[in-house]
């Protein structure tokens, strides 16, 4: 397993920023987004892939994954919504060819949210609908897609997430801490580590989304031994963040995303 940076968690810098960060941390991989200062330009990665590609190239760092809206926040275009399974579809076979182009392991999509008009069960079959057709498009692109079950969305238990990958066959972008601000232990959520394509680390707990690491419950070293023993040898993203999403304002992004690079890194080197 290897370590990777968020570009939405400095959300004041520059992408260029943000790789010189990536590096003088020694991480030497930066995840990619439409968000902030840092955000690529997503009109572009729809028109001309290849050219969006080729902005990333002279930065020398890795660029593990992409995280893709099809819409406007978690609302716009969502994968629970239903009558956006071909515009979405179009929309994936650009930005995986740019995925590919730029080389680019996976692309992280959100499972969708609950609609008006909708009940859960609703949201979940046409997530289910949208995510079979979107693994199509796929299937013909190296690039892997993933979703991240995440709080607010349709998918907010390990239960649910489970029986989602259990009809369509889809890949997670798997963090824990997601699951620990709704209350699930760490080891309710262990089973989903199988099925992780891409991997967020972040200090959580019942209640709050994000932490300082002294003050969270979840047990990094245990999550690092369940991720290797399930077969998961890719990228673990630190995703320290400040916005305004569930009050993830408070902490020192800078010092925690540090904290839990030496984390991995002090568990690493006695595996």
């Amino acid at each position: 397993m290897k370590l990777s940076l968020t570009s939405w968690s400095f959300p004041a810098c520059t992408l260029d920023e943000c790789v010189g960060i990536s590096k003088a941390l020694g991480i030497n991989a930066l995840d990619v987004g439409l968000f902030y200062r840092p955000a690529l330009d997503k009109a572009e990665i729809l028109s001309d892939p290849r050219a969006a590609a080729a902005r990333l190239a002279p930065h020398g760092i890795a660029f593990p994954n992409f995280y893709h809206l099809f819409g406007d926040g978690l609302g716009g275009r969502n994968l629970a919504l239903p009558g956006t399974i071909d515009a979405n579809a179009h929309d994936l076979d650009q930005v995986l060819t740019f995925a590919d182009a730029a080389g680019i392991d996976s692309v992280f999509l959100l499972p969708g949210i609950v609609n008006p008009g909708q009940s859960r069960a609703d949201a979940a079959r046409t997530s289910a609908e949208s995510l079979t057709a979107l693994l199509d498009v796929a299937s013909h692109h190296r690039a892997r897609i993933c979703i991240e079950p995440h709080v607010q969305s349709w998918a907010e238990s390990p239960a649910l997430v489970q029986r989602l990958i259990d009809e369509t066959g889809i890949g997670l972008a798997l963090d824990y801490s997601h699951f620990a601000c709704l209350g699930y232990r760490q080891d309710e959520v262990d089973p989903l580590a199988k099925h992780a394509v891409h991997v967020h680390l972040r200090q959580a707990k019942m209640g709050a989304l994000q932490t300082k690491f002294a003050e969270g419950t979840l047990n990094f070293p245990a999550m690092f031994g369940t991720l290797r023993d399930a077969g998961y040898s890719g990228w673990l993203a630190l995703e320290n963040t400040h916005q305004d999403y569930m009050n993830t304002l408070s902490e020192d992004v800078l010092t925690e995303t540090i904290t839990m690079r030496n984390c991995f890194r002090h568990w690493q080197e006695a595996a």
